[in-house]
């Protein structure tokens, strides 16, 4: 019988470990490849071409999201699932977005992590009720672009409209029509308020300093 090959992408390597022991355990399951950040999960992945990754949201270098857009542009085949203890909505919509197929949080049965890992490897969804409502919230809602976003990290870096403009490439007048349609949906009265909101919906993540 082909075993289903499985990368584990934590950062916590207690974490890790475990879930390689439950999986390892299952009959059809085996783990080939296990990475602590992005990176090296992406380097991973290239060399050792498993049938799914399983990714945590969090991670030293960069999000899960952004490794899972790394590995679907490498191979648009990739089967990805998201295995994090964040459930924030925008996250959801986000991994979603970047071609992940199931997301399940931490605390989920052991019986339910096997069971997505086994249906997202054969290309099937795996959304459980509590991800479907925060989906279902999410697409009654407005929520911003790609530029909308890109524009609201800059303005948390606390950069002006006129600096934002010329980072981009785009007139100042763009910038304050972008920033306007941004307060607006993120019902926010001003661009630090909008800042918070960004926080709190998981639409901008805190990055820790780089120890030396």
């Amino acid at each position: 019988m082909n075993k289903i090959r499985v990368m584990l992408v934590d950062d916590h390597l207690v974490v890790r470990k475990g879930l390689a022991s439950l999986l390892e355990d299952e009959d059809d399951l085996t783990v080939v490849a296990e990475a602590g950040c992005g990176e090296e999960a992406i380097a991973q992945f290239a060399a050792t071409k498993p049938d799914i990754a399983v990714l945590d949201l969090r991670l030293p270098d960069m999000s899960g999201i952004d490794v899972a857009l790394a590995l679907k542009e490498a191979d648009p085949d990739a089967k990805l699932m998201i295995l994090s203890s964040f459930r924030q909505e925008e996250d959801v919509h986000r991994a979603f977005e970047a071609g992940v197929l199931g997301y399940l949080s931490k605390d989920a049965s052991s019986p339910e992590i096997l069971e997505a890992i086994r249906e997202v490897t054969e290309g099937r969804r795996w959304v459980p009720a509590r991800v479907s409502q925060l989906l279902a919230k999410h697409a009654s809602e407005n929520h911003l672009s790609k530029r909308e976003t890109e524009i609201l990290a800059l303005i948390a870096n606390g950069m002006a409209n006129k600096e934002i403009g010329a980072h981009l490439g785009l007139a100042e007048n763009t910038i304050k029509n972008h920033v306007k349609s941004i307060l607006s949906k993120l019902g926010a009265r001003d661009r630090t308020h909008a800042v918070t909101e960004g926080l709190k919906r998981g639409i901008l993540q805190l990055t820790e300093p780089k120890r030396l």
